[in-house]
């Protein structure tokens, strides 16, 4: 959520006038993530989320703003895309595809405690199967067709060992993870649920989910590949990518009450957790080594995700029991 493209108070208040909103109270730049330009709005009538997409194009929208409807819809807290007065969900705003969308309670937490790790994974495994009946189909685009066609031209970049950890990984991953992707249950996934991308509301009696956000990185792909993005960023220590015993217990056990994990679930969470540490591990090179210009724009660190791809290499949690039966 960084800012690529500049948007004018004018710019703003034009484009506005579509959704017949009120006047503007509140319009800035909101500083993190790495892929599009994003605005607070707040009008008389509420408060928004803008969003102008940077690589997503027209014909791509609608897979993730029909999702986020979708889901919403059905009970899952999201942001909602509003609709102008025409029945569009975006519009092009300073040359760009861009929408509005609901701005959930709440705010990001940065040292999770088991419960609100329960609360991501029950939330989660809801999301999962709310989102089966959607009718609309598109790959996970970061995905390993992604990793093999970006990995070779980051090679370059890395000292010998971890470039050698990188080019085995990928040939196992090319080798071993379509088939393990094909037995899995499957269907849209966040794919980047991190620690700032879930908000919590805080009161007397503890911390409540306000909601998911960043859903532009979503696609079809296997749940489990979801549940793995998220242990490795919810469950760790981030200090030293360690995983954190009472936070892990409590995502994958809460998410099994409300999905229960398939025996091809268990026989591919290994390859899959890697999977998961890898992709970030990929991106955030690419994004480090060949980044874009942006304002508030600070690429993340990739030896992170190194190191945690090392560590799932080494060891990795068990799933709960028990397990559904295949069909």
């Amino acid at each position: 959520m960084a800012v690529f493209t500049e948007v004018s108070g004018a710019q703003l208040e034009h484009w506005l006038g579509r959704y017949a909103l009120g006047p503007v109270s509140e319009f800035r730049g909101i500083p993190s993530g790495i892929e599009n330009s994003n605005f607070f709005v707040s009008t008389s009538d509420g408060a928004w989320v803008l969003t102008l997409f940077e690589r997503l194009s027209a014909q791509q929208l609608p897979y993730y703003l029909e999702l986020m409807r979708h889901l919403a819809v059905r009970g899952v807290p999201c942001p909602a895309p509003l609709a102008d007065q025409e029945g569009r969900l975006f519009s092009m705003l300073n040359g760009k595809p861009a929408a509005l969308v609901t701005r959930l309670p709440g705010r990001s937490i940065t040292e999770p405690q088991p419960d609100h790790c329960a609360l991501i994974g029950t939330a989660l495994a809801r999301m999962h199967l709310a989102g089966q009946d959607f009718a609309l189909q598109q790959p996970n685009l970061r995905g390993l067709a992604w990793w093999q066609q970006t990995v070779p031209g980051l090679l370059q970049f890395l000292a010998a060992e971890p470039a050698a950890m990188l080019h085995d990984e990928m040939a196992q991953q090319s080798a071993l993870l379509p088939a393990v992707q094909a037995s899995l249950p499957a269907g849209p996934v966040h794919a980047d649920l991190f620690r700032d991308n879930a908000l919590f509301e805080s009161s007397l009696q503890g911390d409540t989910l306000g909601g998911f956000i960043d859903f532009y990185f979503a696609g079809n792909d296997s749940w489990l590949f979801d549940v793995a993005v998220c242990l490795n960023d919810w469950c760790i220590d981030h200090a030293d990518g360690q995983l954190r015993a009472a936070q892990t217990c409590a995502l994958l056990e809460a998410y099994a009450a409300v999905r229960p994990f398939t025996t091809a679930e268990l026989q591919g969470w290994p390859l899959v957790l890697r999977a998961a540490a890898l992709r970030f591990w990929v991106s955030r090179l690419y994004d480090f080594h060949q980044p874009r210009r942006a304002a508030m724009l600070t690429p993340h660190d990739p030896t992170h995700f190194e190191r945690i791809l090392r560590l799932r290499r080494a060891a990795f949690p068990a799933l709960p029991h028990p397990f559904l039966p295949e069909s």
